[in-house]
C-alpha cells in the first residue's frame, strides 16, 4: 500500500524536527520569492543584505530606484536584469493592490505559480501549498506522482491535507530540507533516509 501524505509528513518531521523556515516578513518575503528563482538561498541572502544596507527593502525605494542600481544590488542572485524588472512590476502591483489574490500575482510578467503561492502562503497567510522542483523529485521517487503539472500535484496535496497554513509551511520546508540532505538530483544519499523504505528509486547505501 502506498504511503500517504500524512505519513510522509510525520516521517520527515520526526527526522528533521520543526523548520520555521521562510526568513523575513512582509515585502521581504515577496522579494525573496522572486530572487530565489533559478538560484540557491545563499545567493539570495547576499542580495537581501545589500538591499538592506541600501535601505531599499520598502516600497518607496523599490519604486524610485533606477533599474541599473537595483540590478547591482541584487546581482548575486543571478539573472539580475530580469529579476530587477520583475521586482519593479511586483511593486507596481502591490502599490495598486496591497492584498492581491492569486490571479493578480500571476498577471505580473515573470511570476509563476510557485512564486505566487510562496508570496500568498508565507506573507498573506493564504492556504496554497507550494510545489517546487524538490517536491516533484521526491514524490516521483516515492512513486506518488509521475507527472510534471504544478496545479495537478498541488491539487493532490490540497485535497488530501487539511487546509492548514502552518502545516503547509512546515511540510514545504521539510521537503526542501529533505531534498538538500538526502534526495539530490543525482546520486541521492539513501542511507539514513527517513523515506528509504517507501522509495521506489532507492540506491545502494552510500559507504
Amino acid at each position: 500500500m502506498k504511503i500517504n501524505l500524512e505519513e510522509i509528513y510525520n516521517l520527515l518531521f520526526d527526522h528533521y524536527g520543526p523548520q520555521g523556515w521562510w526568513p523575513g516578513e512582509g515585502l521581504e518575503i515577496a522579494i525573496g520569492a522572486i530572487l530565489t528563482q533559478q538560484t540557491n538561498w545563499h545567493n539570495v541572502e547576499k542580495a537581501i543584505v545589500r538591499l538592506k544596507m541600501a535601505n531599499c527593502l520598502d516600497f518607496e525605494c523599490l519604486k524610485k530606484i533606477s533599474l541599473e542600481k537595483l540590478e547591482k544590488l541584487i546581482q548575486s542572485s543571478g539573472y539580475y536584469k530580469v529579476k530587477a524588472r520583475k521586482l519593479k512590476a511586483l511593486v507596481d502591483l502591490l502599490i495598486k493592490i496591497p492584498q492581491p489574490d492569486r490571479n493578480a500575482l500571476l498577471s505580473v510578467k515573470g511570476i509563476g505559480h510557485e512564486t505566487a503561492d510562496s508570496i500568498l502562503l508565507y506573507w498573506f497567510e493564504q492556504p496554497y501549498f507550494v510545489i517546487d522542483a524538490y517536491t516533484f523529485r521526491i514524490f516521483q521517487r516515492l512513486g506518488y506522482y509521475e507527472g510534471e503539472d504544478y496545479l495537478e500535484l498541488q491539487r493532490v496535496f490540497m485535497e488530501i491535507l487539511p487546509s492548514d497554513i502552518k502545516l503547509y509551511k512546515e511540510y514545504h520546508a521539510l521537503i526542501v530540507e529533505h531534498a538538500k540532505k538526502h534526495c539530490f538530483k543525482n546520486n541521492p544519499k539513501c542511507n539514513d533516509c527517513p523515506l528509504a523504505k517507501n522509495c521506489s528509486n532507492i540506491n545502494e547505501p552510500n559507504i
